[in-house]
């Protein structure tokens, strides 16, 4: 396909790099992943995935999270593994 438009936008260096990262695992360019992304938008006449809100319960659970309240702590991950099956 003949690349005929540019595109230039700032995204933060740490989503970019992690973005790399997995993409090269999947042998696929920034370029190609960003055009494969451009061409799901067309097909699915906007954003090809959810984007919502979140409820209030979500909400409220992020928010405690991001300030250290209410966070479930286990001694390994093992422990934690056996809470979760128990």
């Amino acid at each position: 396909m003949t690349r005929t438009a540019t595109i230039q936008t700032r995204v933060d260096p740490a989503v970019k790099q992690n973005a790399q990262i997995i993409l090269k695992k999947l042998n696929i360019s920034m370029s190609e992943a960003i055009s494969m992304y451009l061409s799901q938008i067309t097909l699915h006449n906007g954003i090809p995935f959810d984007i919502k809100l979140p409820n209030d319960l979500t909400d409220k659970v992020l928010k405690d999270s991001e300030q250290g309240k209410n966070l479930h702590k286990a001694d390994s991950v093992d422990d934690l593994f056996l809470e979760l099956d128990s």
